[in-house]
């Protein structure tokens, strides 16, 4: 890794915190990022957009954020939107990306276009959310099935439906989150996830992780709060294997345009091995049970150095455009 220069990252911004349902979680990895780059030695300071206007960041002279915001208005594009406006580099991918990859039915439309690996699904948009259309779903997917709101993270709002007379209460848990439901295929085998660090045909993968959690239920509580879901970094799988899901997993992210930092969550299909995409997290976790620094860690980079290369790699989707030639000059 190269030598970064903390004096030349300037004033640094760590955003955490937010108005989203994954709050709680982005306020325990803000709060890991931020001990890690005063730890540095970079002027890092932090800041909740719940709580003051994101205009404040250039008034308090920062140069910089590190984006460790989760759920609506953190990775869904929108402030990333607004720090394009402001002129502010910032980690992670771009506004586009950051959209795309945060609506789980629009990430599957890229990938599926792309010749990738995802289970089958059923969108459900509010119209279509009566009991009438919903008992159709087992029929087209099979049981047992998912049922997930498309736009929130940390498994909040899914149930893994095992039969039909569970789905219009799991449609109703979902939708209590999103307009829309998405209802997906289940891959009966091994939960895996892969970080991937750079852009474009630089990006590379980092270690595979293999999760097992109690019972098969990786959810909210067993995700954060719990030590009892294994996370086995190296995988324990072949090493074949874990080249082709890194090749899966970088080729997933170049597909939806993302840059800086992401983490692909996959099914490993117990049947024939084959892996399936689920998601592709723009501003993963970076709390004490993340994974993104477990994988960096077997890489031998520590949650500091991660952290550093982070923010050193915050760009913009765009330079800022010259000034406009004033009267009398050439255009």
């Amino acid at each position: 890794m190269n030598r970064i220069d903390v004096g030349a990252l300037g004033k640094v911004a760590v955003l955490m915190g937010g108005d989203s349902a994954e709050r709680e979680v982005s306020l325990m990895s803000g709060s890991g990022v931020l001990a890690a780059l005063r730890s540095q030695g970079v002027d890092a300071h932090a800041f909740d957009p719940s709580e003051r206007e994101l205009t404040a960041l250039r008034h308090d002279g920062f140069a910089r954020c590190f984006i460790a915001l989760h759920g609506r208005h953190g990775e869904d594009g929108t402030v990333q939107g607004a720090l394009e406006l402001l002129g502010l580099p910032y980690t992670g991918s771009g506004v586009m990306a950051s959209a795309i990859s945060m609506d789980k039915v629009m990430t599957k439309r890229v990938w599926l276009a792309e010749g990738l690996p995802t289970p089958r699904y059923v969108a459900l948009p509010r119209s279509a959310q009566g009991r009438e259309r919903v008992v159709q779903v087992p029929d087209e997917l099979g049981l047992p099935l998912i049922v997930k709101p498309p736009h929130e993270g940390s498994s909040i709002g899914v149930t893994k439906v095992k039969g039909y007379s569970q789905m219009q209460d799991a449609v109703a848990l979902a939708a209590r989150y999103d307009a829309e439901v998405l209802c997906e295929e289940f891959i009966e085998g091994d939960e895996l996830t892969c970080p991937v660090l750079g852009e474009g045909e630089t990006a590379q993968a980092l270690p595979v992780i293999k999760i097992v959690a109690p019972e098969g239920a990786y959810d909210y509580q067993n995700k954060y709060f719990t030590d009892v879901t294994q996370y086995l970094v190296p995988s324990g799988l072949p090493e074949t294997l874990e080249r082709e899901i890194q090749r899966l997993v970088v080729q997933a992210y170049r597909a939806l345009g993302c840059r800086g930092w992401g983490r692909a969550d996959l099914m490993l299909r117990a049947s024939d091995q084959k892996p399936f995409l689920l998601e592709m997290n723009t501003s993963p976790g970076m709390t004490s049970h993340s994974l993104v620094p477990m994988s960096a860690k077997a890489a031998g980079m520590s949650y500091e150095q991660l952290c550093l290369h982070l923010i050193a790699h915050a760009a913009l989707d765009a330079p800022p455009a010259p000034a406009a030639p004033t009267a009398g000059q050439e255009p």
